[in-house]
């Protein structure tokens, strides 16, 4: 059943390398062909000949390179030259990659009106389970049977926040391999070059969210709230080809995943401060990305300027360039991974617990999906493949059993009720030693006032705080007159 969901989205884009040591020797091997084809010639990563800092810049050079991309890029179509996508400032060219997201989805059926009545009646039947297993309500959702196309148009808003801060910063990457010299003279093009990151990133974006869409089962199946908030959604398409390879009937697979999909949206409703931090925590990863140029140099060397004729050739180019990129993890890039890696698996860990709490009585199978998801997410599911494709971020929540045994104890230590107030401030949420140490933090709740409302708890200190004042002031008052007529 995992087979599906290890392949299809293994190579990295935007400059990320997958580690493969087998892509590295034939890296190489290129390289070295390459070299001997340009008998030596060093030249900058567009494949521009003239640029190498010991033989001199030729300006003429550069305009007849220029004018071979201009005729090149002319015949690419009109995805390239999109009006919307220039006006818009996107560092991605969002049209082209939702034109060859649909393409790599080829043709789907439609939500039957079974299937849509069906996601209904499964999201109803399972709201009323988690009344009873959740003191978080279910709040006003709308719900909806989304096709791959529907997912792909409900979930855009959101990854153009997570992808614009990794294409932002690898967008200048063609513009500082150039010498100063060079970029002077080729500034009247720069627009040009803008316009072909864009297209890259976009064709990159297109493929890895056409691949996502024929695989995910709900809105939040990646653990990321990336749908409308109002808005609970199946894919029954990919649904039943995911009930397909199981044991289980369709039925109970369906409520199961129901039963997921709305814990999930309880959840992000009820916790107001829980979206932003996820999704600004994925932001602040990406924005600190350093890319180490030096592999540029390497690659330059020896390509033959003829390449910016042949669009084919151009996109190989671009593809190993981009490989050759390696981003450097700073300090601040590994906390915020540790933060995010913590409150996905506290998230899901959560999830899975109030889900098999309303659910293990009721489905037979509820034991046994409990733990296909888990694999299925351990094993490398939609969320490590997708963000390590677009975000550059190598993502799998490890700790989830951990976060789950954590919200387990914690429940039969204390109550439902105080099990769900640790989500009222993101002060009182466990981190990632305590998920290490579930019992250390169930101690410490039971142990102390750390479950009280935060909101109560401040306007206790303030008032104990107003009291200390009075009873100064009453001391002052009182004064050394006072204590002489004594």
């Amino acid at each position: 059943m995992l087979g599906k969901y290890r392949g299809g989205m293994s190579d990295l884009p935007f400059g990320f390398s997958s580690g493969d040591s087998s892509d590295d020797d034939e890296r190489r091997k290129r390289e070295e062909e390459a070299r001997q084809q340009g008998e030596g010639q060093a030249q900058n990563p567009f494949g521009f000949g003239g640029f190498d800092a010991g033989q001199g810049f030729d300006p003429a050079q550069l305009g007849n390179m220029l004018s071979q991309l201009g005729q090149m890029i002319s015949g690419m179509g009109g995805a390239m030259n999109d009006p919307a996508s220039a006006a818009s400032g996107d560092p991605v060219n969002y049209q082209l990659a939702m034109q060859l997201a649909r393409q790599a989805l080829g043709k789907h059926a439609p939500v039957s009106e079974g299937q849509r009545k069906a996601v209904e009646e499964s999201v109803h039947l399972a709201q009323l389970w988690l009344d009873g297993a959740t003191v978080l309500p279910a709040g006003p959702q709308k719900t909806h049977a989304w096709t791959p196309v529907d997912w792909l148009e409900k979930t855009l808003p959101t990854w153009k926040r997570l992808v614009n801060p990794v294409a932002e910063k690898m967008s200048n990457m063609w513009v500082e391999g150039m010498p100063e010299e060079a970029r002077q003279a080729a500034a009247p093009m720069m627009g040009m070059f803008t316009q072909i990151g864009s297209m890259s990133f976009g064709t990159q974006l297109g493929q890895g969210l056409g691949q996502l869409s024929k695989e995910v089962l709900t809105s939040t199946d990646i653990g990321l709230p990336l749908g409308p908030t109002d808005e609970l959604a199946l894919l029954p398409e990919a649904i039943e080809a995911f009930s397909k390879e199981l044991e289980q009937s369709d039925q109970e697979i369906l409520v199961f995943l129901a039963a997921r999909e709305a814990a999930y949206h309880r959840l992000f409703s009820h916790v107001p401060w829980l979206r932003q931090r996820l999704l600004d925590t994925v932001e602040q990863y990406a924005r600190g990305i350093q890319i180490d140029m030096s592999g540029i140099e390497e690659l330059s060397r020896g390509l033959d300027p003829s390449v910016l004729s042949d669009p084919a050739a151009l996109e190989r180019l671009m593809a190993e360039q981009s490989a050759a990129l390696e981003p450097k993890a700073t300090p601040e890039q590994k906390a915020a991974l540790e933060r995010l890696e913590a409150l996905l698996a506290l998230i899901e860990g959560w999830v899975e617990t109030v889900v098999h709490r309303a659910l293990a009585d009721r489905l037979p199978s509820a034991g046994a999906l409990r733990e296909t998801m888990r694999r299925r997410r351990a094993s490398g599911g939609p969320a490590e493949q997708t963000f390590g494709t677009l975000v550059g971020l190598e993502l799998r929540p490890r700790k989830v059993r951990e976060a789950a045994t954590l919200w387990e104890r914690l429940f039969e230590a204390t109550s439902m009720e105080k099990r769900d107030a640790v989500w009222g401030h993101p002060d009182l949420m466990p981190d990632s030693s305590d998920l290490d140490d579930p019992s250390g933090f169930v101690d410490r709740q039971i142990g102390g006032s750390e479950l009280d409302d935060p909101i109560a708890e401040l306007e206790r200190q303030i008032q104990r705080e107003a009291a200390e004042r009075d009873d100064q002031d009453e001391g002052d008052q009182d004064g050394p007159g006072d204590e002489s007529s004594k």
